[in-house]
């Protein structure tokens, strides 16, 4: 019978982000936990730059003190490289990978190991932790029902792929013991710059051709093309990709890199570049789940040591409720004159954003956070939603809708005794950009204005007897403010976005003047963390 005892809190190993030169290394390998004790006290508030001070104690503290989490260091000893018996390790543990030791000057006996070298040490290391746990009898866990997370910064994002995807890189036994990937600002489709775009693999400086697509391609086991954030091996929607989106806060070479990297990125990796998919159960393509923050790639601004991923990782780690949102657009009106045009043969084009911003109930944080102003909101052409010949009908093709957001919800974080869990989020279709025969279209445009604009709540309460385990509820906040009290007539669906058996339900949605939009908004829910995978 398996053991589900701990279940969902798994020992936690992290591996940290890309160090170029020797001094980089050398601070890296100083540090008891390489980064993942690193927190701030400035956060950005909002786009314009604005600061508020917000004491963040960093992601190692916060696990500590909301969840019980240890480290594995006592009386100077790493309990797990230790071949001492008698101080043992508990189960809910905090390990960090510190494969960059083995590239020190003071403790390393090798120079530039290729990123399969760390992938086969990360499969050791957890074997190694996964022995030294069974050993401890407080923690009653048996080899066959072991699990960890591991959670990737950067680079350490992809050693953890190479390790899950490439069979011959580490053993079955230890892929096995693998619960949930979560990366932080991972380029798992490599690293593009302005000039040389992907960074080309006779670039040695400091292994930085680690990041070039066709060498990613051989230690991610992937067929060579400009998409190498193919997932094999694993099932993709047991990864989470944290993405962040705030280029300017990262000062790395002076600014060069972040103006390299381009404004859609984080100062160092594109957004289009940080999320991964692959097949699921049944074949198709499934995208991992991911959220965007106002977040740059390390620093003081950093992405890893932010409140806003803290609160992505528990809930994705430790959270009992997965919500997907996805708008499928039924039609979308031109402006009157766009008619006539249309009618006197002119070519007319339009293209769509979307904006979403989603928060929790009772907190200061978004989850997630989609905007045009910070480069990360949801582009689609008309023709792309609606395929097929101008002047004629044209079905919307649904495997276009905007996919809005994926959030992961946890109980126990509860406000209400009633353990109900319960976020808003607010939508946004910005007003379109047109162009006629080439032309912009800017009659009656003001920036930033909008044809559909909703905030809506949605409530989940635990109830044994419905289905999936939920009852739900939705509302809008102009109607009935902080209140959703409407119940969702809910369905069971088995090929979701979450790829796994649930329940939806749909919140129409509709602005009747031109221009106009009809469509609906689609829910799906599922139950998370509700046993252990084997």
């Amino acid at each position: 019978m398996t053991n589900t005892s701990q279940h969902p809190y798994h020992p936690i190993i992290y591996a940290r982000g890309f160090a170029a030169t020797p001094t980089e290394i050398e601070e890296t390998v100083a540090d008891p936990y390489m980064g993942f004790n690193i927190g701030s006290t400035k956060s950005r508030q909002a786009w314009t730059g604005d600061l508020k001070r917000f004491y963040f104690e960093s992601p190692l503290v916060r696990l500590m003190s909301d969840h019980d989490y240890e480290d594995v260091f006592v009386e100077g000893d790493d309990l797990v490289a230790a071949e001492t018996a008698d101080k043992p390790i508990p189960y809910r543990c905090i390990v960090i990978y510190r494969y960059y030791d083995e590239a020190s000057k003071d403790f390393g006996t090798v120079k530039g190991s290729p990123i399969q070298h760390f992938a086969e040490g990360l499969g050791q290391l957890i074997l190694r932790l996964r022995d030294k746990i069974c050993a401890n009898p407080d923690n009653k866990m048996t080899p066959e029902d072991f699990r960890v997370y591991l959670v990737g910064h950067s680079m350490g994002g992809l050693i953890c792929r190479a390790f899950l995807q490439n069979t011959k890189l580490g053993s079955k036994e230890a892929r096995a013991a693998v619960d949930k990937l979560f990366t932080y600002a991972t380029p798992h489709n490599g690293i593009d710059m302005r000039i040389v775009r992907n960074v080309p693999g006779w670039a040695s400086f400091g292994d930085v051709n680690n990041f070039n697509r066709d060498r990613m391609a051989e230690y991610l086991d992937v067929p060579k093309g400009d998409d190498v954030s193919l997932v094999r091996n694993f099932r993709p929607e047991r990864i989470f990709n944290l993405i962040g989106s705030n280029p300017r806060d990262y000062t790395v070479l002076g600014g060069i890199s972040a103006w390299a990297a381009g404004e859609a990125s984080d100062g160092l990796v594109r957004i289009e570049n940080a999320t991964t998919h692959g097949p699921g159960a049944d074949g198709r393509d499934v995208k991992s789940p991911r959220a965007y923050v106002n977040r740059s790639h390390s620093g003081h601004y950093g992405i890893v040591n932010s409140e806003e991923g803290y609160q992505n990782l528990t809930r994705f780690l430790f959270g009992a409720l997965r919500v997907d949102g996805i708008l499928d657009i039924d039609d979308l009106t031109l402006p009157q004159e766009l008619v006539t045009a249309r009618e006197e043969g002119k070519t007319v084009h339009a293209s769509y954003q979307f904006e979403i911003a989603v928060s929790v109930r009772g907190c200061q944080w978004q989850m997630t956070r989609r905007e045009v102003r910070e480069n990360s909101a949801i582009f689609r052409k008309y023709s792309e939603l609606f395929p097929g010949t101008p002047g004629t009908e044209r079905q919307p093709d649904r495997s276009r809708s905007p996919h809005l957001f994926t959030v992961f919800l946890d109980p126990n974080k509860s406000v209400k005794k009633s353990k109900s869990v319960s976020f808003a989020f607010d939508l946004k279709v910005l007003v379109p950009d047109y162009q006629v025969d080439g032309s912009f279209f800017l009659t009656r445009h003001y920036e930033g204005g909008f044809i559909l604009r909703e905030l809506v709540l949605i409530e989940a309460f635990p109830d044994p007897k419905a289905p999936s385990g939920w009852k739900i509820k939705y509302g809008f906040q102009d109607i009935n403010p902080g209140k959703p009290g409407k119940d969702a007539e809910i369905r069971t669906i088995t090929d979701g976005a979450a790829a796994a058996p649930g329940l939806a339900f749909d919140i129409p949605l509709e602005q009747k003047t031109r221009p106009g939009f009809r469509g609906t908004l689609r829910i799906e829910a599922c139950s998370w963390n509700s046993q252990p995978e084997t």
